[in-house]
Order: C-alpha cells, then structure tokens, then sequence
C-alpha cells in the first residue's frame, strides 16, 4: 500500500499541486464564512457540511476531470488474434495523443472479458474481466502523433467469444 501513494505521488503534475491547493482554500473559506455567520445557525451548519463535503469528494472528482480533460487519448485497437500454435492471445493497437500536452508516459490497463448472450450481462462483464494485464508504454508521445503497442497474453486458452477492453491513463 505505502509502494501505491508514493508512486502516486510522483506521477502528480503541478496542476494536481494547484488542483489540491484550491480545495484546501475553498476548505478553509467555508470554513471562515461558517464562522463569520454563526448567528444564522442553520447557515452555519449548512456551510460547515458543505466545507466537509467538498474536502471529501472534490479531490477524486476534480483529480478524475482534470485528467480527463488534459489528457485526452483514444486507443485503437487493430489486432485481437487467437493464436493456433500457442496457448496465446496477440493484441496490437495504436494509442493516440488528442491533447495539447506532450505524454511521458501511458498505462494500458488491459481487461478479456467473456461475451454472453443475454445482453444485459454484456454490460456487465466489461467490467468484471476474467483476465487483467497492465502494460506501460513509455517514451513522450507529442500532441496528434501516435504510439502503437503490441501485447502477448500467455498462457491464454479461453475457446469461447471473448472481448477485449482497453482503458488507458496517461500523463
């Protein structure tokens, strides 16, 4: 766990520092103005849970948003091929900058999911893949220029239909 937060830690770039900074601020202003109103009880108490409220969960939704704003990809995958001499599955694709910042570099988080045919369950195993594997591709990856990646998953021998899912998180 204390190898995770480090590692988050050095990934942070400086408008995650500024990101944080604002909400300590806005923190402490509700803080402030809860103080200054305490004659007005009910306003007080509304903007001492407000206060709380966005030091709890501004971090991970302004952490998530800003990423997904700044750091704009998409990922194109041009090759799922089961192998027929090997228990292995082969994928190949192309990660593409679409951001005005220049990548140093991306994780490819990976999942294989069964594919059912009822098509609700569809929904739902993307998310609960039975095969996970991360890739890092490093190196920068200028604005509009692409990276391709190649990934072999082995031992691999799923004989049904299976889909592949790729999320990436770059920075």
């Amino acid at each position: 766990m204390k190898k995770h937060v480090i590692e988050f830690l050095h990934t942070l770039s400086l408008y995650d520092y500024l990101l944080f900074g604002g909400i300590v601020f806005l923190f402490l202003f509700l803080l402030i103005l809860s103080i200054l109103f305490r004659h007005k009880q009910t306003l007080a108490i509304s903007l001492v849970i407000l206060a709380f409220i966005t030091l709890l969960a501004a971090p991970f939704g302004g952490y998530i948003t800003l990423h997904a704003l700044m750091y704009k990809h998409t990922i194109t995958l041009t090759t799922v091929k089961d192998l027929t001499f090997t228990e292995a599955l082969l994928i190949k694709g192309d990660i593409n900058n679409t951001s005005r910042q220049t990548f140093k570099e991306c994780t490819l988080y990976v999942g294989i999911s069964k594919i059912s045919p009822i098509k609700q369950l569809n929904k739902l195993y993307p998310y609960l893949p039975f095969r996970r594997q991360t890739i890092i591709i490093k190196g920068p990856i200028e604005p509009k220029n692409s990276k391709t990646f190649k990934l072999l998953i082995q031992p691999f021998h799923y004989t049904k239909r299976h889909s592949v899912t790729i999320l990436g998180q770059c920075r």
